[in-house]
């Protein structure tokens, strides 16, 4: 397993990421083509990739860290066959090196069916885990999904 980053995703891994997310996130967030995924990317400025790629380069892991909203941004995806390994918070580990501050949504429960039929597992243990701050108080409906926010900040001066 490698990291690698990049500014730009090409389209082989433009199209492994739209696999991913199809595999790992609640089917009600599916994105059906490559333009869903350029249009989701197109909202997003300073956008910074970071790909897990496993020996035949097929990517198995992406972080995208961006500005939206005037805030320092981040998503994650990691192939459920590598989950539990670490690789996760080392992707974490490797944007925090780079930012001072992280936001995200993560979904609140373990109820939302993926398209393999199986429930999505929500993270907020995993964020809670790597240091983030879970604020159930700050919320997001996305298709009917819900979504709460979870922030992390450098204590680094």
């Amino acid at each position: 397993m490698n990291f690698t980053e990049t500014v730009i995703l090409n389209e082989k891994q433009k199209l492994e990421v739209i696999q991913l997310w199809n595999n790992e996130y609640p089917k009600e967030l599916s994105l059906r083509n490559l333009v869903e995924f350029d249009q989701y990317l197109d909202k997003l400025s300073d956008k910074n990739h970071i790909l897990l790629s496993d020996e035949n380069e097929t990517v198995k892991g992406w972080l995208i860290y961006f500005i939206r909203d005037n805030e320092q941004c981040f998503a994650m995806l990691v192939d459920s066959s590598l989950q539990g390994q670490g690789l996760g918070s080392r992707f974490l580990n490797l944007a925090k090196e780079r930012n001072s501050e992280l936001n995200g949504w993560v979904i609140d429960n373990d109820n939302e069916p993926k398209q393999n039929g199986e429930n999505y597992s929500s993270p907020i243990g995993f964020y809670r885990k790597n240091g983030f701050e879970i604020r159930t108080d700050i919320q997001l409906k996305k298709k009917n999904i819900n979504g709460i926010k979870v922030i992390w900040k450098s204590t680094k001066k």
